[in-house]
């Protein structure tokens, strides 16, 4: 089975600027625990949860459950400066959600969906088509798959749980791509044998080389585009397994035994970034929550394994072909 066939394609999304308030109303009008947020480009920026409505600390917890009685009193007349107050500090889902926001594709296995629910500790993840929401699949849908199937396809441990029924499903696909490049074709020098040069055949010549160079050039452009997209395409639904995480700390490892004090641990193109990489150009505090696909993964992978333990991680571009934002490098840092 595909993502396609268990997603849910109803789907219930809010904006960045959507108030907390709105958001708990949309949960319990229709019955559900989460919302994706969506950019204005409808790529999923982050995700909501109704944990995510309770703040952390005992004055803002209060707070919190003062306006979410309120909206719960349905019919009752509640002083107008109370309910102005309330939403003068209310916050809005750029505030609170969760982010970066892991994803797959629709054609992403539903074993690897279950991996990623249970790498990641989350309850549902986007499935995205061209960049795009379209659909949702959560754990719950996972099970009512896991209930349908014939008992011999069930591998559920003693548990029961989630985790479980999916362990040891963990795949990765790789891709390749082959190039080859065409010699260009040799252009002879149709000159008279009987009428010397002329210095109007000279500059001939050297517009059809200013020509035909331009023409190249034009073409590796168009090709390098070609390639960066799809490159992202693929990078939007690739996913870390336990095995290449592993890998990359080894690799990491290696580095500080030959005296490196930093660790590039993957480089993409800048159109991975919802932004394009405007906030990591500009070392913007909120950069992460910009990063899409494997990188995003990436981050949350160090952000529970490697942050506790006082390694940082930064992101910086790489080069600037045609003056525009390249690649971005996404490193471990543990020198002075």
């Amino acid at each position: 089975m595909k993502a396609r066939d268990l997603m849910t394609s109803a789907i219930v999304s809010v904006g960045p600027d959507t108030p907390i308030r709105e958001i708990a109303q949309i949960l319990r009008d229709h019955g559900i625990s989460a919302v994706p947020v969506v950019d204005a480009a409808g790529a999923a920026s982050g995700m909501v949860s109704e944990g995510d409505l309770i703040a952390r600390d005992d004055a803002g917890r209060e707070a919190r459950r003062d306006w979410w009685l309120t909206l719960l009193a349905e019919g009752e007349t509640l002083d107008a400066q109370f309910v102005a107050s309330l939403r003068a500090a209310e916050r809005t889902a750029r505030d609170v959600m969760a982010s970066p926001v892991v994803t797959v594709g629709e054609d992403t296995e539903i074993s690897e969906v279950a991996r990623l629910l249970t790498t990641h500790r989350i309850k549902r993840v986007p499935v995205l088509r061209g960049g795009r929401i379209v659909g949702i699949i959560s754990r719950a849908d996972l099970v009512r798959a896991l209930a349908a199937e014939e008992p011999k396809s069930i591998a559920v441990n003693g548990s029961g749980s989630l985790s479980g029924a999916f362990a040891g499903l963990d795949r990765r696909f790789f891709h390749g791509q082959n190039s080859t490049e065409q010699p260009a074709p040799l252009v002879p020098l149709n000159a008279s044998a009987d009428a010397g040069p002329t210095i109007s055949d000279f500059r001939g010549l050297v517009a059809d080389h200013e020509h035909k160079k331009q023409e190249h050039e034009q073409e590796l452009r168009r090709a390098g585009v070609k390639q960066r997209r799809e490159r992202v395409a693929e990078l939007i639904d690739h996913h870390i397994s336990d095995e290449s995480w592993r890998a990359l700390l080894h690799q990491a490892r290696q580095s500080a035994e030959q005296g490196e004090k930093e660790f590039m641990l993957m480089r993409f193109p800048s159109q991975l970034c919802s932004d394009g990489a405007r906030a990591i150009n500009i070392s913007e505090t909120g950069w992460p929550d910009t990063l899409r696909g494997e990188a995003a993964e990436l981050y949350l992978r160090w952000e529970r394994d490697l942050k506790p333990h006082g390694f940082p991680m930064g992101a910086r571009l790489l080069d600037f072909p045609g003056g525009m934002p390249g690649d971005v490098g996404l490193f471990l840092f543990w020198g002075q």
